[in-house]
């Protein structure tokens, strides 16, 4: 079986198993939404670059990329210094990753338009990357600094243009397939090279035949050999597919980016496996280790800080969830040797597969201040106002509990949030009164979320929550008092049991008669899923506002905070 993690661990699970796949393979689609995009070649009035075409034919050379994603500055930094040498030889076109509307994707769109002559639109993109996060508010001192025209960009910005150059940008990398930043084609083909100057103009001029290539190309720096050491990657073949991806999976993106690795995969059940897992005390699977010697390869740095020391080895445990020493709980077979099998077995306790069938039952698990888990409560409106008394429905909030107070995603506001919330589920419990507080604060959460965004930004007030507590006719005196004391930690405390056990940990989660999961943020999907398990519900012949879930696994989308 899976070894249920409790909240803390399973969130530094989560953090260090994203954190592998983006030092692997980049920012996927929908970290920060995109920013901008580019052709370059011509300026405004059509001129060509003052560079001198060498080359016979041009090759394209194409990035998608996001501009806060630091693997997207990384290899916008790094073509840089490439363009002055190369770029009249090459088409070269940079393209953002989104679907928003992204301000910090248009001015550098409106920059690429306007000052492509020279790639000059490049002082102001090494500029606003050398603070990434502070995109897109720093476009104008770096825009001074590049000396381009201000007020032509923010014509550009602010107008329809930048609009369409923003759309026209996201569907080509719509179009082209890119979906995680970065991603790089040179010549029609896609590039897995390193992203540093002389790696870039070596991949750049491997793309020209070999009898037209620019001059530049014959004293280009020979790459130093790669450094080599050992990766063992220990899985183990019993575990699900939904608990363990193929250990090949790892293997491959691994030698992607260590050309030097020698990797081997290591099951636990050989005797090889067994001697590892127990001299290192792995804990879950699967593991990666990594031979100390990677100290000294050139991505070392992008996955240092998520490796830890293990014996003679350094390791990663990469999304681990797999406790290869309890019982599995769909595989029919005794694993503990206790006499007990699947479900019978203490280990499954808590499985979904092993929970008991609970007509009627709905449970939703998310966090107060996530804009999906917002969605999902206000779709419970709806819902309630459709099937009435004849659900049981429970709203479960997914927090750490850390020493004498707790750890949320979106930190102390939210936590405080989730305890008002639970006060106003205990002091008005008859017929779900309660969610006239709770949609009456996510109208104000999702108006802070929105100023957040305004210019200048505008920070919530943190007393705001007390207008919905006199709208919905709770008490003031013992709202205060349940949220500040020690009644509403107890209530937090007990709420957080079921998604810990469970290791719930993505806002909004739903579970239909107590063990069918789905995901979900409008009413319909709401409806179709519980009444697949509820066909004899009243009113399930009803369809609510939203789309129908997904075919395969029985859920539909819309977005999580995890």
């Amino acid at each position: 079986m899976r070894r249920l993690l409790n909240n803390r661990s399973r969130l530094l699970t989560v953090v260090l198993s994203t954190g592998l796949v983006f030092a692997l393979v980049g920012c996927p689609k929908g970290q920060d939404g995109g920013k901008g995009a580019a052709v370059v070649g011509a300026d405004s009035s059509g001129a060509e670059s003052a560079l001198t075409q060498t080359v016979k034919k041009k090759i394209d050379v194409e990035f998608f990329v996001m501009s806060q994603c630091p693997y997207g500055t990384q290899v916008m930094k790094g073509i840089s210094p490439v363009l002055p040498k190369l770029g009249a030889d090459i088409n070269f076109t940079a393209d953002f990753i989104g679907k928003d509307k992204g301000d910090g994707n248009k001015i550098q769109l409106c920059a690429m338009k306007y000052y492509a002559d020279g790639y000059k639109y490049m002082g102001l993109l090494d500029c606003m990357n050398k603070n990434m996060r502070a995109i897109p508010g720093n476009w104008e001192g770096c825009a001074k600094e590049a000396k381009l025209d201000v007020p032509k960009l923010k014509a550009c910005l602010e107008g329809q243009e930048g609009t369409d150059l923003l759309r026209a940008s996201y569907k080509k990398a719509k179009q082209k397939g890119a979906s995680g930043s970065p991603t790089i084609f040179i010549n029609g083909k896609k590039y897995k090279g390193k992203r540093g100057p002389n790696d870039f103009t070596r991949g750049i001029c491997q793309g020209f035949p070999a009898n037209d290539r620019p001059k530049l190309c014959a004293d280009i720096p020979a790459p130093p050999p790669p450094v080599k050491f050992s990766i063992k990657i220990i899985s183990d073949k019993r575990c699900p597919r939904d608990l363990c991806k193929p250990p090949q999976v790892w293997q491959s993106r691994l030698k992607g980016m260590f050309e030097g690795a020698e990797i081997k995969l290591v099951d636990y059940n050989d005797e090889e496996g067994q001697k590892l897992y127990k001299e290192l005390e792995v804990g879950l699977l699967p593991a990666i280790l990594f031979g100390k010697e990677v100290k000294k390869a050139d991505n070392y740095k992008r996955l240092a800080r998520f490796l830890k020391p293990k014996g003679d080895w350094l390791l990663f445990r990469s999304g681990a969830k797999f406790d290869p020493t309890k019982e599995i709980c769909s595989n029919g077979k005794d694993d503990t040797g206790n006499g007990k099998v699947d479900c019978d077995d203490p280990d499954c306790t808590s499985n979904l597969l092993c929970r008991k069938e609970i007509p009627k039952k709905l449970d939703l698990f998310v966090m107060s201040q996530c804009p999906y888990g917002v969605k999902a409560l206000n779709a419970m409106k709806e819902v309630l106002e459709n099937f009435g008394a004849q659900i049981d429905f429970t709203i479960h909030y997914i927090a750490t509990e850390e020493g004498d107070g707790f750890k949320s995603l979106h930190r102390q506001p939210e936590v405080d949030d989730n305890i008002r919330q639970l006060c106003a589920i205990k002091m008005q419990p008859k017929k779900h009164k309660y969610m006239d507080y709770i949609l009456c604060r996510n109208e104000q959460i999702q108006a802070d979320m929105k100023n957040r965004r305004a210019k200048p930004p505008k920070k919530p007030n943190p007393a705001a929550w007390k207008t919905c507590v006199e709208k919905s006719g709770l008490n003031m005196k013992k709202m205060e008092a349940c949220s500040t004391g020690d009644e509403g930690k107890n209530l937090l405390r007990a709420s957080i049991k079921m998604p810990n056990s469970l290791s719930i940990g993505a806002s909004p989660t739903w579970l239909a008669n107590n063990k069918h999961k789905f995901q979900g943020i409008d009413p319909e999907r709401v409806r179709q899923n519980l009444c697949k398990h509820n066909p004899k519900l009243k009113n399930c012949d009803k369809k609510l506002s939203g789309p129908p879930p997904r075919k395969r696994g029985g859920g539909g989308g819309g977005g999580a905070c995890k």
